[in-house]
């Protein structure tokens, strides 16, 4: 969703009576790729783009496709082999060992791409997007809210029930592909909204939280109870800085299953409370800075409230917070509460990738939000109610 936003804000300051647009998106890998189905880059005809592709091996070659796409005004799919023995065609030896399609199409003004991407964009909701690849209908799309009602929809009203069929599936399954219909190629994706954190505390420990997570493209917001630790001068990046008081934090934000929750207020009695309101919620994450000890102090006392937490609770409440990573400066400790945060969603170990057997990125289907706990993600206390 970053690449989506940051294409439409480059699209927004182009002046289309001077300058011509296109738009290349990886519709289909096999074997391996630096960049996923789903990847995209605007190109305009100066030269420049924005997103990528690819580690920049291919970006040049597309920029060239690009003009031909922007005079001839029709989509094309290109092909590129990235195996040693066979780039020879693109001048350089990529060694990627995968073979990776691109759509490119023009992009106008008025084009039905461009206002579709606004749409997905402001509706802050996944998506299942269908896109054909090939032949005279190239680069048109159906799409499909979280409600399952179609937006748009293909010219084609046979192919029509069955490509609803498989966006319907991609919410359950979250794997981007290729598809072959009717005997025509579909690219099949989930576009998923960006992260959305919520740093609860706005003390000194806080501020690079915030500006790393915004610098990753997520939506980020911060609430205290104190309005000196929350002034715009502390968090010059942030969405929203809010005053809240505890009491009222189920009132004033919502929680999605795309919210990340951060509790570093360093108020003991704040972290307690705000925790019981959040345990309401559907976050997926929620963190708490300090000693482990501080959350057992938590829950004996929420065993003699008769608050009892599930299995999921356990797995969705990380103290300490984040990655082992040997953080101690409040720089470090921010990265390693994203790269958890960010493991977590990914539904990964964020362990060393050198001791992953499988491909580093998945292309079966464990993808963002896919709540299936890793097996050392555990609870180490239960309590009982």
């Amino acid at each position: 969703m970053k690449e989506l936003k940051a294409i439409i804000s480059a699209y927004e300051k182009i002046d289309t009576s001077r300058q011509k647009a296109a738009l290349a998106t990886v519709v289909k890998v096999r074997g391996s790729s630096y960049r996923s189905p789903g990847a995209r880059m605007l190109i305009t005809d100066d030269g420049k783009w924005v997103g990528s592709i690819s580690g920049g091996c291919l970006e040049g070659d597309a920029l060239r496709k690009a003009r031909q796409v922007m005079t001839d005004k029709k989509p094309m799919t290109i092909t590129y082999d990235t195996r040693e023995e066979s780039n020879q065609n693109l001048g350089i030896g990529l060694g990627c060992n995968g073979v990776i399609d691109v759509l490119i199409e023009p992009i106008y003004h008025d084009a039905e791409t461009i206002s579709l991407i606004q749409k997905i964009v402001t509706q802050n909701e996944p998506v299942a997007l269908a896109t054909r690849v090939r032949g005279e209908f190239a680069g048109e799309k159906f799409l499909l809210d979280h409600r399952l009602q179609p937006q748009f929809k293909f010219s084609d009203n046979t192919l029509n029930p069955l490509v609803l069929q498989e966006l319907t599936e991609v919410f359950n399954h979250h794997r981007s592909e290729t598809k072959t219909i009717l005997g025509e190629e579909i690219f099949i994706e989930l576009i998923q909204p960006v992260v959305s954190l919520i740093i609860f505390g706005g003390g000194f420990d806080a501020r690079p939280v915030s500006t790393l997570a915004k610098s990753l493209g997520w939506d980020v917001q911060v609430t205290d109870e104190c309005v000196s630790h929350i002034a715009p001068i502390f968090f010059p990046t942030a969405d929203k800085l809010s005053l809240c008081q505890r009491e009222f934090i189920d009132r004033d934000f919502v929680v999605t299953p795309y919210t990340a929750c951060v509790l570093m207020s360093h108020n003991y009695e704040y972290d307690r409370d705000v925790l019981k309101k959040l345990l309401k919620t559907t976050t997926p994450y929620i963190g708490i800075l300090g000693p482990r000890k501080r959350f057992d102090k938590m829950l004996s006392g929420f065993e003699k409230q008769h608050i009892a937490l599930s299995t999921e609770d356990f797995q969705r409440i990380h103290s300490p917070i984040g990655l082992d990573i040997g953080a101690e400066t409040p720089d470090e400790i921010a990265l390693s509460i994203l790269a958890e945060i960010q493991s977590k969603f990914a539904n990964r170990s964020g362990g060393f990738l050198k001791y992953r057997s499988g491909p580093i990125h998945e292309r079966k289907g464990d993808q963002v939000f896919k709540q299936v706990y890793l097996n050392n993600d555990t609870p180490t206390k239960s309590v009982n109610g």
